[in-house]
């Protein structure tokens, strides 16, 4: 059998949602306090469908403006995700993975307090109308992982 061609993974992303955020106060630090605010993230697919690229806005913090570029590589079969703000202008070191069975596991490195640690982001309970998003660090190598941020989207076009 061959391997399934995943470049069509995140059309079901494509469009407007409202995002519902509730992130770690402190990552990292035995912290158990939330925050709560709300954003919208507007996507669209680029490269004739091999990619997409979505727009996060939120008031929360001052405001945010994100930005989120998604490729896949057909050779590998992997999507690389990247990450860039306003708050630094960075592109993030992309989180590289695969959808299988309807949950999507993304895996990389990311800064947190001066060292690169493992950073894992996972799309899952995906609905036409709904999904959840999460993310989590791990400060041992990838044995222990602390969720740090979980995004609820509901969509509104």
């Amino acid at each position: 059998m061959p391997e399934r061609d995943g470049r069509h993974d995140f059309d079901f992303y494509h469009g407007r949602w409202q995002v519902k955020n509730r992130r770690l106060k402190e990552r990292l630090a035995g912290s158990d306090e939330w925050i709560e605010f709300d954003a919208i993230d507007e996507c669209k697919p680029v490269l004739g469908g091999l990619g997409s690229m979505d727009r996060y806005t939120t008031d929360w913090g001052g405001g945010i403006v994100g930005m989120a570029l998604r490729l896949y590589r057909p050779q590998t079969r992997q999507w690389f995700v990247y990450w860039a703000s306003d708050r630094d202008g960075v592109l993030e070191p992309p989180l590289i993975g695969a959808f299988r069975d309807g949950v999507g596991v993304f895996e990389g490195q990311e800064a947190h307090q001066g060292r690169m640690l493992p950073s894992r982001a996972v799309w899952s309970q995906i609905t036409e109308r709904s999904l959840r998003w999460e993310q989590a660090l791990s400060p041992d190598g990838g044995k222990t992982w602390e969720t740090n941020w979980v995004m609820h989207m509901t969509r509104l076009a």
